[in-house]
Formats: C-alpha cells, sequence, structure tokens
C-alpha cells in the first residue's frame, strides 16, 4: 500500500514523503490516526500545498516535546520487586508499570509505546531505557531494581 506521510515517522520518513507500508499497517495504524493519506495525485498535490504548515506544526511539536524530554531525561526510577535467591524477579516490568511511575514521580505523561527497553527487566539491576517522544526527541532513563528487604 503507497501513502503519503502527514508527519515524520521513525525509521519510515518525512513529510510529505510517498512510502510503501503492508496494508493492515497503512490502514489501521497512519490512516486512522491521520499519520498519512492513500497515494493518489489529488493527495499528493494536497500534500504539496500543506507541507509549510506542517512543517510549521512539526517543529512546534518538536519544540514542546524536547522540554518534556529535558525534564525527564537522566532521571532514575526505583522498583523494588520479590525476586528469587539468584536476582530473577517473579515478574518482569513492563513498560504500562514504568510509564505510570513516570507519570507518578515526574507529573509527565509517556505512552507505555514511546517506551523502548532494549532487554527485559527481569532481574535486580540497573538499566537505561530510552524514551522516543518524537522521531527526533528521544530521553533515557535509568531504572534501578532492588529486591524488597524481608522483615
Amino acid at each position: 500500500m503507497e501513502v503519503i506521510l502527514l508527519e515524520n515517522i521513525v525509521k519510515l520518513g518525512n513529510i510529505g514523503d510517498k512510502v510503501e507500508v503492508k496494508p493492515g499497517y497503512g490502514r489501521n495504524y497512519l490512516l486512522k490516526t491521520g499519520k498519512a493519506l492513500r497515494f493518489s495525485k489529488e493527495n499528493l498535490e494536497y500534500v504539496s500545498k500543506k507541507k509549510d504548515e506542517l512543517n510549521k506544526k512539526n517543529v512546534e511539536l518538536k519544540k514542546k516535546l524536547k522540554e518534556i524530554a529535558k525534564s525527564v531525561n537522566t532521571k532514575s526510577l526505583a522498583f523494588n520487586k520479590e525476586s528469587k535467591e539468584n536476582g530473577e524477579l517473579y515478574g518482569s516490568i513492563k513498560p504500562k508499570e514504568i510509564s505510570s511511575a513516570i507519570l507518578d514521580k515526574f507529573k509527565v505523561e509517556v505512552k507505555p509505546s514511546q517506551i523502548v527497553l532494549k532487554e527485559d527487566l527481569n532481574k535486580i539491576g540497573d538499566y537505561k531505557i530510552d524514551i522516543i517522544f518524537h522521531s527526533e526527541v528521544t530521553a533515557q532513563i535509568s531504572v534501578k531494581i532492588d529486591k524488597i528487604q524481608s522483615k
């Protein structure tokens, strides 16, 4: 399926680019969320005319997201979890749990889909986690997982 992007998307393209995507991704995500239009000559002309406006919106959004990213960048979160003797947790920490902890501690809303885990958080230790706010705006936080101290 060919679409024209209405915003910059990581690993896909920039505003106004014509890209080939799988039909399900195009229909169910890009078109539904207004991030793209189906490719046609009319839509291509429309996007060419609107490109300056879309770029301006993108710059404003990026500036706002940079402020948010700055407020959480290099911060750290701590989790206390029950673990086995070898340091493995009984369950792993998921992006949803991290996003709610960020909201509680820093008062910044981060969607679980914006959190990138390079590895499973299923052992006691320190981890670095990337948060992608925008195709050009990222932040990194550290997560420390400790064992619950038994009395």
